[in-house]
Protein backbone atom coordinates (compact mmCIF):
# COMPACT_ATOMS: atom_id res chain seq x y z
CA UNK A 1 0.00 0.00 0.00
CA UNK A 2 1.30 3.45 -0.91
CA UNK A 3 1.25 6.14 1.75
CA UNK A 4 1.23 9.89 1.23
CA UNK A 5 4.14 11.02 3.30
CA UNK A 6 3.93 14.65 2.26
CA UNK A 7 1.83 15.85 5.20
CA UNK A 8 4.75 16.09 7.57
CA UNK A 9 6.99 17.75 4.98
CA UNK A 10 4.52 20.28 3.53
CA UNK A 11 5.97 23.20 5.44
CA UNK A 12 9.60 22.23 4.96
CA UNK A 13 11.68 24.95 3.30
CA UNK A 14 14.67 24.21 1.05
CA UNK A 15 18.07 25.21 2.41
CA UNK A 16 19.29 28.68 1.50
CA UNK A 17 21.83 27.33 -0.98
CA UNK A 18 19.32 24.99 -2.66
CA UNK A 19 19.53 25.38 -6.46
CA UNK A 20 16.01 26.24 -7.63
CA UNK A 21 15.01 25.03 -11.08
CA UNK A 22 15.27 27.81 -13.65
CA UNK A 23 14.80 27.84 -17.42
CA UNK A 24 17.48 28.89 -19.87
CA UNK A 25 18.31 32.60 -19.47
CA UNK A 26 16.89 33.37 -22.92
CA UNK A 27 13.52 31.97 -21.83
CA UNK A 28 13.60 33.70 -18.46
CA UNK A 29 14.15 37.06 -20.16
CA UNK A 30 11.12 36.69 -22.42
CA UNK A 31 8.05 38.79 -21.78
CA UNK A 32 4.93 36.62 -21.50
CA UNK A 33 3.05 36.33 -24.78
CA UNK A 34 -0.54 37.36 -24.22
CA UNK A 35 -3.22 36.00 -26.52
CA UNK A 36 -4.66 38.73 -28.77
CA UNK A 37 -8.13 37.19 -28.52
CA UNK A 38 -10.49 39.74 -27.00
CA UNK A 39 -13.68 37.84 -27.74
CA UNK A 40 -15.09 35.40 -30.26
CA UNK A 41 -18.59 36.89 -30.08
CA UNK A 42 -19.76 39.01 -33.00
CA UNK A 43 -18.08 39.55 -36.38
CA UNK A 44 -14.38 38.82 -35.81
CA UNK A 45 -12.27 41.05 -38.04
CA UNK A 46 -9.24 41.19 -35.74
CA UNK A 47 -7.08 38.19 -36.66
CA UNK A 48 -7.32 38.09 -40.47
CA UNK A 49 -9.35 34.90 -40.44
CA UNK A 50 -11.66 33.89 -43.28
CA UNK A 51 -14.91 35.75 -42.66
CA UNK A 52 -16.74 33.26 -44.90
CA UNK A 53 -15.62 30.24 -42.88
CA UNK A 54 -14.22 27.23 -44.71
CA UNK A 55 -15.18 25.43 -47.90
CA UNK A 56 -18.38 23.35 -47.66
CA UNK A 57 -16.28 20.46 -48.96
CA UNK A 58 -13.99 20.75 -45.95
CA UNK A 59 -16.92 20.87 -43.57
CA UNK A 60 -18.41 17.77 -45.17
CA UNK A 61 -15.11 15.92 -44.83
CA UNK A 62 -14.89 16.91 -41.17
CA UNK A 63 -18.39 15.64 -40.53
CA UNK A 64 -17.52 12.36 -42.24
CA UNK A 65 -14.53 11.60 -40.00
CA UNK A 66 -14.76 8.09 -38.61
CA UNK A 67 -13.86 6.83 -35.14
CA UNK A 68 -10.98 4.93 -36.71
CA UNK A 69 -9.55 8.02 -38.38
CA UNK A 70 -9.72 9.95 -35.12
CA UNK A 71 -8.09 7.15 -33.11
CA UNK A 72 -5.10 6.65 -35.42
CA UNK A 73 -1.99 8.69 -36.05
CA UNK A 74 -2.18 10.29 -39.49
CA UNK A 75 0.50 10.13 -42.18
CA UNK A 76 1.85 13.63 -42.62
CA UNK A 77 3.77 12.47 -45.70
CA UNK A 78 0.53 11.91 -47.64
CA UNK A 79 -0.41 15.53 -47.05
CA UNK A 80 3.03 16.70 -48.09
CA UNK A 81 2.60 14.95 -51.42
CA UNK A 82 -0.72 16.74 -51.96
CA UNK A 83 0.76 20.14 -51.13
CA UNK A 84 3.84 19.50 -53.27
CA UNK A 85 1.65 18.69 -56.26
CA UNK A 86 -0.40 21.84 -55.67
CA UNK A 87 2.76 23.98 -55.48
CA UNK A 88 4.46 22.16 -58.37
CA UNK A 89 7.49 21.19 -56.31
CA UNK A 90 8.86 17.92 -54.92
CA UNK A 91 7.58 16.41 -51.64
CA UNK A 92 11.18 16.57 -50.40
CA UNK A 93 10.83 20.37 -50.49
CA UNK A 94 7.74 20.37 -48.24
CA UNK A 95 7.25 20.05 -44.50
CA UNK A 96 3.75 20.31 -43.04
CA UNK A 97 3.52 21.91 -39.61
CA UNK A 98 1.07 22.67 -36.83
CA UNK A 99 0.35 26.13 -38.23
CA UNK A 100 3.02 28.55 -39.45
CA UNK A 101 4.05 29.29 -35.84
CA UNK A 102 5.31 25.71 -35.66
CA UNK A 103 7.21 26.16 -38.93
CA UNK A 104 8.89 29.29 -37.58
CA UNK A 105 9.86 27.57 -34.32
CA UNK A 106 11.42 24.67 -36.23
CA UNK A 107 13.29 26.93 -38.65
CA UNK A 108 14.66 29.22 -35.94
CA UNK A 109 15.68 26.24 -33.78
CA UNK A 110 17.54 24.71 -36.71
CA UNK A 111 19.61 27.76 -37.63
CA UNK A 112 19.87 30.07 -34.59
CA UNK A 113 22.41 29.43 -31.84
CA UNK A 114 22.98 31.76 -28.89
CA UNK A 115 24.76 34.86 -30.13
CA UNK A 116 23.68 34.47 -33.76
CA UNK A 117 21.77 37.32 -35.36
CA UNK A 118 18.11 37.32 -36.35
CA UNK A 119 17.44 40.16 -38.77
CA UNK A 120 14.03 41.64 -39.62
CA UNK A 121 12.31 45.00 -40.02
CA UNK A 122 9.54 46.39 -37.81
CA UNK A 123 6.62 46.50 -37.93
CA UNK A 124 6.11 42.83 -38.67
CA UNK A 125 4.82 39.55 -37.26
CA UNK A 126 5.31 39.56 -33.48
CA UNK A 127 6.41 35.90 -33.36
CA UNK A 128 9.74 36.60 -35.11
CA UNK A 129 11.47 38.39 -32.20
CA UNK A 130 9.85 36.18 -29.57
CA UNK A 131 11.07 32.95 -31.15
CA UNK A 132 14.49 34.45 -31.87
CA UNK A 133 14.90 35.55 -28.26
CA UNK A 134 13.89 32.07 -27.09
CA UNK A 135 16.82 30.68 -29.12
CA UNK A 136 19.21 33.13 -27.46
CA UNK A 137 19.80 35.04 -30.70
CA UNK A 138 20.76 38.69 -30.94
CA UNK A 139 17.73 40.48 -32.33
CA UNK A 140 18.57 43.02 -35.03
CA UNK A 141 15.30 44.76 -35.73
CA UNK A 142 15.30 47.67 -38.12
CA UNK A 143 12.64 50.35 -38.32
CA UNK A 144 10.75 50.98 -41.52
CA UNK A 145 10.20 54.57 -42.58
CA UNK A 146 6.96 56.53 -42.35
CA UNK A 147 5.64 54.63 -45.36
CA UNK A 148 6.19 51.35 -43.42
CA UNK A 149 7.64 49.71 -46.55
CA UNK A 150 10.34 47.07 -46.26
CA UNK A 151 13.65 48.98 -45.87
CA UNK A 152 15.55 46.88 -48.40
CA UNK A 153 18.78 48.89 -48.54
CA UNK A 154 18.93 49.10 -44.75
CA UNK A 155 18.46 45.33 -44.50
CA UNK A 156 21.24 44.73 -47.01
CA UNK A 157 23.62 46.97 -45.03
CA UNK A 158 22.96 45.06 -41.80
CA UNK A 159 23.69 41.59 -43.16
CA UNK A 160 26.85 40.39 -41.43
CA UNK A 161 28.86 37.24 -40.83
CA UNK A 162 26.73 36.66 -37.72
CA UNK A 163 23.39 36.89 -39.56
CA UNK A 164 21.86 33.42 -39.51
CA UNK A 165 18.15 34.06 -40.09
CA UNK A 166 16.36 36.87 -41.97
CA UNK A 167 12.58 36.90 -41.58
CA UNK A 168 10.33 38.79 -44.01
CA UNK A 169 6.55 38.59 -44.17
CA UNK A 170 5.36 39.27 -47.71
CA UNK A 171 2.77 40.72 -47.79
CA UNK A 172 3.64 42.07 -44.38
CA UNK A 173 1.50 42.02 -41.29
CA UNK A 174 0.25 44.36 -39.88
CA UNK A 175 0.77 46.70 -42.86
CA UNK A 176 -0.50 44.61 -45.80
CA UNK A 177 2.38 45.95 -47.91
CA UNK A 178 4.19 43.68 -50.37
CA UNK A 179 7.86 43.94 -51.29
CA UNK A 180 9.09 43.54 -54.85
CA UNK A 181 10.38 40.11 -55.86
CA UNK A 182 13.71 41.48 -57.21
CA UNK A 183 14.36 43.17 -53.86
CA UNK A 184 13.66 39.96 -51.95
CA UNK A 185 16.01 38.01 -54.21
CA UNK A 186 18.76 40.59 -53.62
CA UNK A 187 18.47 39.86 -49.90
CA UNK A 188 18.58 36.10 -50.51
CA UNK A 189 21.66 36.44 -52.71
CA UNK A 190 23.46 38.79 -50.30
CA UNK A 191 23.12 36.38 -47.35
CA UNK A 192 24.10 32.90 -48.63
CA UNK A 193 25.01 31.73 -45.11
CA UNK A 194 21.70 32.83 -43.59
CA UNK A 195 18.31 31.16 -43.76
CA UNK A 196 16.06 33.70 -45.49
CA UNK A 197 12.42 33.12 -44.64
CA UNK A 198 9.73 34.65 -46.86
CA UNK A 199 6.49 34.25 -44.93
CA UNK A 200 3.74 34.16 -47.59
CA UNK A 201 0.73 33.74 -45.30
CA UNK A 202 -1.23 36.18 -47.50
CA UNK A 203 0.10 35.01 -50.86
CA UNK A 204 -3.30 34.31 -52.43
CA UNK A 205 -4.28 37.98 -52.16
CA UNK A 206 -1.23 39.28 -54.04
CA UNK A 207 -0.03 36.32 -56.17
CA UNK A 208 3.64 37.20 -55.69
CA UNK A 209 5.73 34.21 -54.60
CA UNK A 210 9.31 33.00 -54.36
CA UNK A 211 8.45 29.30 -54.32
CA UNK A 212 9.58 29.03 -57.93
CA UNK A 213 13.05 30.19 -56.83
CA UNK A 214 13.65 27.43 -54.29
CA UNK A 215 15.66 25.36 -56.77
CA UNK A 216 18.06 28.28 -57.28
CA UNK A 217 18.79 29.17 -53.64
CA UNK A 218 19.74 26.69 -50.93
CA UNK A 219 19.19 29.33 -48.21
CA UNK A 220 15.64 30.29 -49.23
CA UNK A 221 12.58 29.15 -47.27
CA UNK A 222 8.97 30.02 -48.08
CA UNK A 223 6.14 29.52 -45.60
CA UNK A 224 2.44 29.24 -46.37
CA UNK A 225 -0.65 28.76 -44.22
CA UNK A 226 -4.14 27.28 -44.51
CA UNK A 227 -5.42 29.63 -41.80
CA UNK A 228 -6.28 32.59 -44.02
CA UNK A 229 -7.77 32.05 -47.46
CA UNK A 230 -8.65 28.39 -46.80
CA UNK A 231 -10.39 29.17 -43.51
CA UNK A 232 -8.68 26.43 -41.50
CA UNK A 233 -7.25 28.51 -38.63
CA UNK A 234 -8.91 26.25 -36.07
CA UNK A 235 -7.30 23.13 -37.55
CA UNK A 236 -3.73 24.55 -37.49
CA UNK A 237 -2.01 23.62 -40.73
CA UNK A 238 1.10 25.35 -42.06
CA UNK A 239 3.65 24.69 -44.78
CA UNK A 240 7.40 25.21 -44.80
CA UNK A 241 9.16 24.84 -48.14
CA UNK A 242 12.85 24.98 -48.93
CA UNK A 243 15.76 23.17 -50.54
CA UNK A 244 15.42 19.40 -50.04
CA UNK A 245 18.66 19.14 -48.04
CA UNK A 246 17.66 21.95 -45.67
CA UNK A 247 14.13 20.64 -45.17
CA UNK A 248 15.75 17.26 -44.50
CA UNK A 249 17.78 18.75 -41.64
CA UNK A 250 14.64 20.23 -40.07
CA UNK A 251 12.76 16.97 -40.56
CA UNK A 252 15.40 15.23 -38.40
CA UNK A 253 14.04 16.81 -35.22
CA UNK A 254 10.46 17.61 -36.25
CA UNK A 255 8.03 15.34 -34.34
CA UNK A 256 6.56 12.81 -36.80
CA UNK A 257 2.95 13.45 -35.75
CA UNK A 258 3.02 17.22 -35.32
CA UNK A 259 -0.01 17.76 -37.62
CA UNK A 260 -3.39 16.56 -36.39
CA UNK A 261 -5.38 13.97 -38.29
CA UNK A 262 -8.44 16.16 -38.81
CA UNK A 263 -6.37 18.79 -40.63
CA UNK A 264 -4.70 16.16 -42.81
CA UNK A 265 -8.04 14.51 -43.58
CA UNK A 266 -9.44 17.84 -44.82
CA UNK A 267 -6.40 18.88 -46.82
CA UNK A 268 -7.41 17.31 -50.13
CA UNK A 269 -10.91 18.79 -49.91
CA UNK A 270 -9.46 22.24 -49.19
CA UNK A 271 -7.01 22.14 -52.08
CA UNK A 272 -9.62 20.77 -54.49
CA UNK A 273 -12.11 23.59 -53.92
CA UNK A 274 -10.23 26.40 -55.65
CA UNK A 275 -13.58 27.91 -56.67
CA UNK A 276 -14.18 28.69 -52.97
CA UNK A 277 -10.69 30.18 -52.68
CA UNK A 278 -11.05 32.32 -55.81
CA UNK A 279 -14.47 33.65 -54.83
CA UNK A 280 -13.25 34.56 -51.36
CA UNK A 281 -10.18 36.34 -52.75
CA UNK A 282 -12.40 38.32 -55.13
CA UNK A 283 -14.71 39.39 -52.32
CA UNK A 284 -11.85 40.28 -49.96
CA UNK A 285 -10.12 42.43 -52.54
CA UNK A 286 -13.41 44.23 -53.10
CA UNK A 287 -13.86 44.54 -49.34
CA UNK A 288 -10.43 46.06 -48.74
CA UNK A 289 -10.92 48.53 -51.59
CA UNK A 290 -14.25 49.51 -50.01
CA UNK A 291 -12.63 50.10 -46.62
CA UNK A 292 -9.86 52.13 -48.25
CA UNK A 293 -12.37 54.25 -50.15
CA UNK A 294 -14.24 55.00 -46.93
CA UNK A 295 -10.97 55.99 -45.26
CA UNK A 296 -10.34 58.44 -48.11
CA UNK A 297 -13.79 59.93 -47.55
CA UNK A 298 -13.29 60.18 -43.78
CA UNK A 299 -9.78 61.62 -44.05
CA UNK A 300 -8.15 58.63 -42.37
CA UNK A 301 -4.67 57.55 -43.39
CA UNK A 302 -4.39 53.94 -44.54
CA UNK A 303 -1.82 51.72 -46.23
CA UNK A 304 -2.98 50.18 -49.55
CA UNK A 305 -3.22 46.48 -48.80
CA UNK A 306 -2.04 43.45 -50.75
CA UNK A 307 -3.48 41.16 -48.05
CA UNK A 308 -6.96 40.56 -46.58
CA UNK A 309 -6.93 43.48 -44.13
CA UNK A 310 -6.34 47.22 -44.02
CA UNK A 311 -4.16 49.15 -41.58
CA UNK A 312 -5.74 52.49 -40.67
CA UNK A 313 -4.40 55.34 -38.53
CA UNK A 314 -7.18 56.74 -36.37
CA UNK A 315 -4.83 58.51 -33.95
CA UNK A 316 -4.81 58.65 -30.16
CA UNK A 317 -8.41 57.39 -30.07
CA UNK A 318 -7.44 53.94 -31.37
CA UNK A 319 -8.53 52.15 -28.19
CA UNK A 320 -11.81 54.06 -28.15
CA UNK A 321 -12.38 53.19 -31.82
CA UNK A 322 -11.84 49.48 -31.13
CA UNK A 323 -14.31 49.71 -28.25
CA UNK A 324 -16.85 51.58 -30.40
CA UNK A 325 -16.63 48.89 -33.08
CA UNK A 326 -17.01 46.17 -30.44
CA UNK A 327 -20.21 47.76 -29.14
CA UNK A 328 -21.50 47.56 -32.71
CA UNK A 329 -20.78 43.84 -32.82
CA UNK A 330 -17.48 43.97 -34.75
CA UNK A 331 -14.08 43.05 -33.32
CA UNK A 332 -11.05 44.79 -34.84
CA UNK A 333 -7.39 44.90 -33.77
CA UNK A 334 -5.64 47.76 -32.04
CA UNK A 335 -2.25 47.74 -33.80
CA UNK A 336 -0.73 50.58 -31.76
CA UNK A 337 1.76 48.30 -29.99
CA UNK A 338 3.52 47.57 -33.28
CA UNK A 339 6.54 49.86 -33.86
CA UNK A 340 5.57 52.60 -36.31
CA UNK A 341 1.86 51.81 -36.01
CA UNK A 342 1.02 54.04 -33.07
CA UNK A 343 -2.63 55.10 -33.29
CA UNK A 344 -3.44 52.43 -35.87
CA UNK A 345 -6.11 49.76 -36.06
CA UNK A 346 -6.18 46.75 -38.36
CA UNK A 347 -9.46 45.63 -39.90
CA UNK A 348 -9.86 42.32 -41.72
CA UNK A 349 -11.93 42.40 -44.88
CA UNK A 350 -15.39 40.86 -44.84
CA UNK A 351 -17.72 39.17 -47.32
CA UNK A 352 -20.01 41.08 -49.67
CA UNK A 353 -22.94 40.28 -47.41
CA UNK A 354 -21.17 41.55 -44.28
CA UNK A 355 -19.63 44.69 -45.77
CA UNK A 356 -22.58 47.14 -45.48
CA UNK A 357 -22.65 46.56 -41.71
CA UNK A 358 -18.85 46.87 -41.49
CA UNK A 359 -18.70 50.15 -43.42
CA UNK A 360 -21.53 51.65 -41.36
CA UNK A 361 -19.78 50.63 -38.14
CA UNK A 362 -16.50 52.22 -39.29
CA UNK A 363 -18.29 55.42 -40.25
CA UNK A 364 -20.31 55.62 -37.02
CA UNK A 365 -17.36 54.68 -34.79
CA UNK A 366 -15.16 57.30 -36.43
CA UNK A 367 -17.84 59.94 -35.88
CA UNK A 368 -18.23 58.85 -32.24
CA UNK A 369 -14.54 59.01 -31.31
CA UNK A 370 -14.08 62.39 -33.04
CA UNK A 371 -16.67 64.12 -30.85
Amino acid sequence: MLHNGSAGRASAQPPADFAMLRPRPSIERLSPYLSPLLSREGLCLDLNENAAGCSPSVLARLQALTATEVSRYARREDGECLVAKHLNISPENVLLTNGVDDALALLFSAYLSPGDELLFADPTFVMYPMLGQACGANIIHLRSGEDLALPVEQLLRHISGQTRVIAIANPNSPTGLAARRPDLLRIVETAPEAAVLIDEAYFEFCNETLIGDLKRYANLFVARTFSKVYGLAGLRLGVLTGAAEQIGFIRRFCPPFNVNGAALACLEAALSDQAFVNEYVTQLRRSCRGIEALCEELGLRFWPSSANFVLIRVGSVAAAFVDAMYRRGIIVRNASSNPGCEGCVRITGATDEQMPVVLKAIRDSTSEVRK
